[in-house]
């Protein structure tokens, strides 16, 4: 059975920095592209970042750019999402899913299995 279970989110002040990690079991993970998304309250779940399966391509959201970095350590079975600069928009519930394809998605319904989402809040 594949889990994917994620922790580090919390409150923080806007400008602070925060790192997310997903740890995966039940699937083999360096076979594995996995992302980064969250829902924001009232919207859609939305595209954060990716990274492939090796950790040679990442790919973000415009709106992270410069700011997020996804990173990925496949002797731990685990993928991060480092945030930096957060603002008050970041506030969202993030998710940490799993795709098994040769090729990164930002297309929520094309992941495989999806982490318990963690509460990030930007707020003084």
């Amino acid at each position: 059975q594949v889990h994917l279970v994620q922790s580090g989110g919390e409150l923080v002040q806007p400008g602070g920095s925060l790192t997310l990690s997903c740890a995966a079991s039940g699937l083999t993970f360096g076979s594995y592209n996995m992302g980064w998304f969250r829902r924001a309250p009232g919207k859609e779940r939305e595209f954060v970042a990716t990274i492939s399966y090796s950790g040679v391509t990442t790919k973000y959201a415009d709106s992270v750019k410069g700011r997020f970095s996804i990173s990925r350590d496949n002797a731990k079975n685990t993928v991060y999402l480092r945030m930096n600069s957060l603002k008050p928009e970041d506030t969202a519930v993030y998710y940490c899913a799993a795709r098994r394809s040769a090729f990164t998605s930002q297309s929520d319904h094309e992941y495989d299995y999806w982490g318990q989402g963690t509460q990030v809040t930007v707020s003084s």
